[in-house]
């Protein structure tokens, strides 16, 4: 959690959240800001919507199949390196609904023509120019080629035209990101992810970047002499140094989006947020929920619902808290509640069994 900045010191920024990890998950557009903002010292929703809009924070397909922020001095070199990774995992989608190469090439050419000197355009605008070039637009084929788009580095997001996203040229979007050679790049990318996410395990990195575990390893070679590491259970694990300075306050409560990088970021070792089997135990294995975390475990889940001038916020937990949690609770609440720009009404109850029974 401390290396997440989900305890301790945050940061000041949501860019600078963005630039700590390398790549933020972004698949749920809303939440995904909140993961922003939660890692940050007084930074509202407004805030991190206006370094998306202004360009500082892009969205984009990169690492995996999924969304994700990058900064734009990171966007080509992440693309060069994980992107033709994404390409083989994504070929199947284009096959499925009859995207040939021929058909994406034109698509694309298409697509930059239509967004050519400075347009920002929405996914609706965008598929009525490629229908008008003669291309079937029918089912998933506009996502499917958009997302094409974004991993072959020709557009990422540009500024949302109301509540509707939209797309922009990449080149134009972000002139002057830098380039770095393969090795760089693996060496950056293994840094970025053991810094921000460690503790954590090769195959974690592989399945948070995509690449391959003979490459990782490669990385780690590289980045060795920065990293620190630990075999537990005959398993090694590598992060950075132990930070100097106080122990975070305990307790400590988060409550976390959907997506969040500390639930979706590793696959080896993802059962260590849930020790005692309580989350699995009431929810057949699935912790990709809005989860509440207390000193790094899934006690609960919650939810939000925006009223007139007011933020409900109800809490499902697995036990009772004592009055300290209850305390780190409704401040983390506050927190989120702030992040909205509403004042936060907090109501919780226990689940008592796996049927649901709660009190």
């Amino acid at each position: 959690m401390h290396t997440q900045h989900l305890a301790g010191a945050r940061l000041a920024r949501p860019e600078d959240v963005v630039g700590w990890f390398g790549a933020s998950q972004a698949q749920e557009y809303g939440p995904a800001k909140w993961a922003l903002g939660q890692r940050t010292e007084a930074v509202s929703e407004t805030d991190v919507e206006k370094g998306l809009a202004d360009g500082t924070i892009l969205r984009t397909h990169v690492l995996r199949p999924t969304w994700h922020f990058v900064l734009p001095t990171d966007i080509k070199w992440m693309l060069d390196l994980t992107g033709p990774r994404v390409l083989v995992q994504t070929a199947s989608y284009y096959r499925r609904v009859g995207l040939d190469e021929a058909t994406l090439e034109k698509s694309n050419k298409t697509i930059e023509r239509a967004l050519r000197g400075g347009n920002h355009l929405t996914r609706k605008e965008l598929k009525a120019a490629l229908e008008r070039s003669g291309i079937d637009v029918e089912g998933f084929r506009p996502s499917f080629i958009m997302m094409n788009a974004e991993l072959r580095g020709l557009v990422c997001s540009g500024a949302r035209s109301g509540k509707q996203h939209a797309y922009a040229l990449l080149e134009e979007r972000a002139p002057s990101t830098r380039r770095l050679d393969p090795d760089e790049s693996l060496a950056e990318l293994t840094l970025r992810y053991f810094r921000s996410h460690g503790p954590a395990t090769i195959k974690d990195l592989a399945w948070w970047s995509s690449l391959k575990v003979a490459d990782i390893k490669r990385g780690l070679e590289m980045v060795r002499p920065q990293l620190v590491e630990e075999e537990i259970d005959g398993v090694s694990y590598w992060c950075s140094p132990p930070p100097s300075g106080p122990e975070p306050d305990f307790p400590n409560i988060c409550l976390l989006q959907p997506f969040d990088e500390y639930a979706v970021a590793y696959r080896d070792s993802r059962g260590i947020i849930d020790a005692s089997g309580l989350a699995r135990a009431h929810h057949d294995g699935d912790l990709l929920g809005d989860a509440v975390v207390l000193d790094s475990q899934v006690v609960g889940t919650w939810k939000h619902t925006i009223k007139r001038d007011e933020l409900l916020i109800e809490v499902e937990l697995y036990a009772p808290l004592d009055d300290a949690r209850t305390r780190a609770l409704n401040a983390s609440a506050s927190r989120y509640a702030g992040f909205m720009g509403l004042p936060a009404v907090v109501e919780t109850s226990v689940i008592t069994s796996k049927t649901g029974t709660r009190r």
